[in-house]
């Protein structure tokens, strides 16, 4: 990346990173929702957007089965790590371009390197099956001519109920009654139930989260839809596999302790449509050996299952190593 340096350890060596540290664009990055850039005026706070969020996800292509995506603008000061979710919204949208006709049903992604902010990346599609009913992608994300992540794809064509139940909404405190959480972007909302910082050690609770989230504009596209509800999917979970350990949040992320999303799941339940606001519960049932594993679902508030996910995360102690990394390029 010509004119900026970005210095990341992965691959077995230094990890530092967590998927609540987010390099939202060009013009915001937020640890756990709070700040680390300087930024003063409203009018540049307002530059990052969910409509430009959605004009991300949707990638162009750039060959036979080959997509180009953006990633941001590389500014200086800020991290330059781009999150994971963002790279497997961009797959999603590419693999239900691939096949027309068919609904993405599943993602299945594996973190291997760090996307950097500021050069594009391609998306190259390897197509496992393509059948009249369903259909299966293995998307390999490139940047600066390194494989950085694989995402698995599943899509199908919806068919008829024969039979049909899905798992409840959680019977917890609406919006109205959640704590407001900072959110750096026009048109998405968060509110937590029960927890005012998410980030704090002294917020201590049981291994699980409830998240309202609310989007203007809701996309009418499907991919699009889609794309936007498995970008969130892995945001909160290390911060619900540290509420229930007194002494320990994801503020200490970079600091004291060695944090990154390895692997993000995410499966559709059709249809997936909603207006309002959507309930992510996370719930984390296990941790340990430095690896913490969390299972969540999304739900409408008139109590839909719209998709179910899983992820798994790295939680270790800092290393000497991590230290001479500079935390803005950290992952």
């Amino acid at each position: 990346m010509a004119g900026t340096a970005v210095n990341v350890a992965w691959a077995g060596r230094c990890f530092t990173n967590h998927i609540q540290n987010v390099t939202l664009g060009p013009e915001l990055v937020v640890t756990g929702w709070r700040e680390v850039s300087a930024l003063t005026a409203d009018s540049e706070r307002a530059q990052w957007s969910v409509e430009r969020l959605l004009d991300l996800f949707d990638v162009r292509a750039d060959g036979p089965d080959r997509y180009s995506g953006d990633t941001g603008i590389a500014q200086g000061g800020e991290r330059q790590v781009v999150e994971g979710t963002q790279v497997v919204a961009q797959a999603i949208v590419a693999v239900a371009k691939r096949f027309p006709g068919k609904s993405v049903r599943s993602a299945h992604a594996v973190f291997s390197r760090a996307v950097a902010v500021g050069p594009a990346i391609e998306l190259v599609i390897d197509v496992v099956h393509e059948g009249r009913s369903t259909a299966t992608a293995i998307v390999a994300a490139h940047q600066n001519g390194r494989r950085c992540l694989s995402v698995t794809v599943l899509a199908d064509v919806p068919s008829g109920d024969i039979i049909r139940h899905h798992l409840p909404r959680p019977d917890v405190a609406g919006p109205a009654d959640a704590n407001v959480s900072e959110m750096p972007m026009t048109g998405r909302e968060l509110r937590l139930v029960d927890v005012v910082d998410v980030n704090s050690p002294d917020e201590v609770g049981p291994p699980e989260l409830h998240a309202w989230l609310r989007y203007e504009p809701i996309p009418n596209r499907d991919d699009l839809a889609k794309a936007l509800i498995a970008h969130f999917a892995g945001h909160l979970g290390i911060s619900t596999t540290m509420r229930a350990h007194p002494g320990i949040g994801t503020s200490q992320a970079h600091l004291t302790v060695s944090t990154a999303p390895m692997t993000i799941s995410v499966t559709f339940h059709e249809p997936v449509c909603w207006d309002g606001w959507l309930l992510y519960t996370h719930e984390s049932t296990q941790v340990g050996a430095g690896m913490s594993y969390v299972r969540g679902t999304v739900h409408t508030e008139a109590g839909e299952l719209l998709a179910s996910f899983a992820q798994e995360a790295l939680i270790r102690p800092l290393r000497t190593c991590d230290t001479a990394i500079d935390a803005r390029s950290r992952f």
